[in-house]
């Protein structure tokens, strides 16, 4: 167990949990639908929260690496018009492990595009 789910663990055993930790934990799960990255970005206390900061660079290194995959893909001719629904389709895979992690409560990167969330800055 990692030492960020031991101490969400720890706080909900003494009864003290805060909403800032189940907004963090919220918006972590829904920064993969985009939705939490708005989030993240309006609320100031979320942006001192290190999950929430996790899971949103995550989810924005995900969005751009679709972006870009696509717009490559798009250019090829047949070829890469038929990879475009795998692509998706993988980057849909990943949003769901991503939303697993936060749902457990952990920071673990994604594969392949995960190393690069934290050469975001914010």
């Amino acid at each position: 167990m990692s030492e960020e789910q031991v101490n969400l663990n720890e706080e909900n055993k003494n009864g003290s949990t805060s909403s800032k930790n189940d907004n963090s934990k919220v918006c972590a799960i829904l920064s993969y639908l985009l939705i939490g990255v708005v989030w993240y970005f309006v609320d100031d206390t979320l942006k001192k929260d290190d999950f929430a900061k996790f899971h949103v660079k995550q989810s924005l290194v995900l969005l751009i690496a679709n972006v870009l995959a696509n717009a490559i893909l798009m250019v090829i001719p047949v070829l890469g018009w038929i990879l475009i629904p795998f692509l998706n389709l993988f980057i849909i895979v990943l949003a769901i492990k991503g939303m697993i992690t936060a749902i457990n409560g952990e920071k673990k990167e994604l594969p392949y595009i995960g190393k690069y969330a934290s050469k975001l800055k914010f």
